[in-house]
């Protein structure tokens, strides 16, 4: 692997990081199958990226390991920001990121990429984002985008504070001072989180979306795990995580035009359904425009859209074909089912996951 943009720490942590992954993943493999005797496919593909897709990612790499039994998956969950810079790197094979790719990124080079290759942004999984809370004898939160910023933002420190008590005048609310937990890391979740409220509440959210926490105030956690933790152990909390790893926590319903909306798969995939790709990119880089603008109550705004970056011609074409084949997987109508019962996201619609089938078709 090409590690030269990391220092050594990083290296041994991405390093140690895959070979913990590999383990997990063909502990959790079931027997191969006769079917999966025949797979002609042989070697090790590493991935790294998204936490909040962790939970699919390990469904993901189970279900081709034993379709593929000579073929060994592995991806850490390292965050989005620092998944893509291992991968145009060198250090891996793939990327998982909950945000696309930036002009900068695009305009350099890809280590693992054939010269002249660019890399592409491949939608594979869909979820949305909750607002997760943890505050002794309140277990219903109705929130606005106005508000939510301003926790997030620092300028709404207790729990019982006018904005809050306005949105929930049937809820007896303690006088306990607000902690709100953010990504230390840098988090494509973050940056929808900020994207979402820059688009929805301007004159609060004044910092425009970005893969770091763009302010200092409240307490910083590292990954989707870390937030979920610093919000289920601390005292009159709030958080935001990917909603497959919400578990037992109360969420809270967002405001989407007159109506709060509870976080659903289904409304999360409306918006996503709705949404346009963005402008002024490659005919084949599939990152989409998502609107968080909506008022139909039956979208859910908050969401996330993790994408597989790969390369269009890798350096090593036996490679290319073993990325290829992973995330055609995972792109499918079965790899889709998987990460639905896995993590109980939305699977791709059947537009997008046959626009994501033809631009693999040409991977190499």
């Amino acid at each position: 692997m090409n590690f030269k943009r990391f220092g050594r720490p990083a290296i041994i942590a991405i390093v140690a990081g895959l070979a913990l992954s590999s383990c997990a993943a063909n502990e959790g493999a079931t027997p191969a199958s006769d079917d999966a005797a025949a797979s002609t496919l042989s070697g090790t593909i590493n991935g790294a990226g998204a936490s909040s897709m962790g939970a699919a990612q390990e469904a993901w790499r189970a279900g081709f390991q034993t379709a593929n039994p000579d073929v060994t998956v592995n991806y850490d969950p390292t965050g989005s920001g620092a998944g893509r810079e291992a991968f145009i790197a060198g250090g891996t094979d793939f990327a998982g990121s909950d945000s696309f790719m930036s002009t900068d990124e695009l305009a350099g080079t890809f280590a693992a990429c054939a010269p002249d290759s660019k890399a592409v942004d491949l939608p594979v999984y869909i979820s949305p984002i909750a607002v997760i809370f943890n505050v002794e004898g309140l277990t219903e939160l109705n929130i606005d985008a106005d508000t939510l910023a301003k926790i997030f933002a620092g300028t709404i420190t207790s729990w019982d504070d006018a904005a809050i008590a306005a949105l929930n005048p049937d809820a007896t609310l303690p006088a306990t001072p607000i902690t709100a937990v953010h990504r230390s890391d840098d988090s494509g979740t973050t940056k929808n989180f900020s994207d979402y409220l820059f688009q929805t509440a301007p004159d609060v959210w004044t910092e425009k979306a970005s893969d770091t926490f763009p302010f200092s105030s409240g307490d910083g956690a590292q990954g989707t795990s870390g937030v979920v933790s610093a919000v289920t152990n601390g005292v009159g909390t709030i958080g935001y995580a990917d909603a497959s790893q919400a578990g037992s926590l109360s969420t809270a319903k967002l405001m989407v035009g007159s109506d709060f909306v509870a976080y659903t798969p289904e409304a999360a995939a409306e918006v996503v359904a709705g949404s346009p790709l963005v402008a002024d990119r490659a005919a084949d880089d599939l990152a989409l425009n998502l609107n968080r603008k909506t008022t139909n109550p039956a979208e859910y705004p908050l969401v996330l859209v993790s994408y597989a970056i790969v390369c269009n011609t890798y350096a090593d074409a036996a490679q290319g074909e073993l990325v290829k084949a992973y995330i055609e997987y995972i792109a499918s109508a079965e790899g889709q089912i998987v990460a639905k019962d896995a993590a109980g996201v939305a699977p791709l619609s059947s537009e997008l996951e046959a626009n994501v089938a033809d631009v693999l078709a040409t991977v190499k």
